[in-house]
């Protein structure tokens, strides 16, 4: 009876260990449930799990170490001494903010620029624009960039990196200890479930692209504390990665695969990558709303932009001569700011419109009901 005690309790605490963790990390098979509130269930009553695992373990251990064989005090021990390697390994190794840390040294040169390489591996990274604290982040697996405002019920909160879900990272707030997935902004479990968290207009191009916009710009540098973990990182931007959970398909429509994905009020949009460089301007029509893709010549840098301009709704193509967009109706050039340069809307500007690149399985998980466009259907 007693060794059955042992043994309930040393599977108890080893399994409880395991467990926490691996629901929010990317294991095999670990992401691919609705298992979030079991996690976090997992995460606040693990001190219970484990006094409850050592009471179990306590009497028979000094019973056997009393007076037990020592064949049993061996097997006891070894058992005990897997437990703690186990207990380091998921609490101070795999746990999420214990792999990837914050920057020490945050320096900025010359626009709010941020390299993927560096926010990568830090998920998130704390700084003000105009006075105002904001929340970058960023999950490469998913290839989620997303800007926030940390401010939560009036009052700046903190986050740290706790773990995944659908491979999407999530931060813990440190006030109700509730987790927020990266993708949107959503609490998702926790006494502050529901809400979300105020999201900051962010674009993603090239370094060139963004100081040719933004000339005067603020760049973030990397620590020093963590250039070996930027290292690991440097092919990510260009979709060279090795890793399953990071490399890119270069295919259409898998779930590594590149695309673009515009949402607007109840619907959204995904745009193949491939296709997207192909054409490099793409019409389009979301909730009845005319919207213009753009990519630029160095086939990273995009935008999106309502191509509603003066009550006109205008068409625009990809001018190989400019390098710029050029729009059928007025046969005017558009600078990459969505301004116009020639002719009669000389001047206008086209409305931004948010829009990210990401994996497909990523856009299709956080909007479910998303379309595919077609180009061949558009032509």
């Amino acid at each position: 009876m007693k060794l059955l005690l042992f043994g309930a309790g040393i599977l108890l605490l080893i399994f409880v260990e395991i467990l926490r963790v691996y629901y929010i990390m990317p294991f095999p098979g670990s992401q691919l449930e609705e298992t979030i509130d079991l996690a976090y269930f997992l995460q606040n009553t693990v001190w219970y799990f484990r006094v409850l695992g050592v009471l179990l373990v306590a009497y028979p251990t000094y019973y056997y170490f009393k007076s037990g064989k020592s064949t049993i005090k061996w097997t006891l021990m070894a058992m005990l001494a897997f437990w703690l390697m186990v207990v380091y390994a998921f609490n101070f190794r795999f746990l999420a903010d214990k792999m990837f840390y914050q920057p020490e040294n945050k320096i900025l040169l010359n626009a709010k620029a941020y390299p993927i390489e560096i926010i990568g591996y830090h998920h998130q990274v704390r700084d003000t624009i105009g006075g105002k604290p904001v929340m970058v982040t960023y999950c490469t697996v998913c290839r989620t960039g997303r800007v926030y405002s940390p401010i939560v019920e009036g009052v700046p909160e903190q986050f740290r990196l706790v773990g995944m879900d659908h491979f999407n990272a999530m931060f813990e707030d440190a006030t109700t200890k509730s987790w927020w997935r990266q993708a949107n902004g959503e609490a998702i479990v926790g006494a502050r479930k529901g809400k979300v968290l105020q999201e900051i207009p962010s674009q993603q191009m090239s370094l060139a692209a963004w100081l040719s916009e933004y000339p005067n710009s603020f760049i973030l540098q990397p620590d020093s504390l963590f250039l070996k973990q930027y290292e690991g990182l440097e092919k990510y931007d260009e979709g060279k990665m090795e890793g399953n959970l990071e490399k890119r398909d270069s295919l259409s429509w898998k779930d590594k695969s590149w695309v673009v994905g515009i949402a607007m009020g109840l619907s959204a949009k995904a745009y193949d990558w491939n296709d997207f460089v192909n054409v490099q301007v793409i019409n389009d029509q979301i909730e009845n709303t005319p919207i213009v893709l753009a990519l630029e010549s160095d086939t990273a840098s995009f935008h999106a932009w309502n191509r509603i301009v003066r009550n006109d709704t205008l068409n625009f193509i990809f001018n190989s001569e400019t390098k710029k967009m050029h729009d059928t109706k007025y046969d005017a050039s558009w600078d990459w700011t969505g301004q116009c340069e020639t002719g009669p809307l000389k001047g206008e500007k086209l409305k931004y419109m948010q829009a990210y690149q990401e994996y497909w399985h990523s856009w299709r998980t956080f909007h479910p009901g998303t379309q595919q466009f077609q180009l061949q259907d558009h032509k």
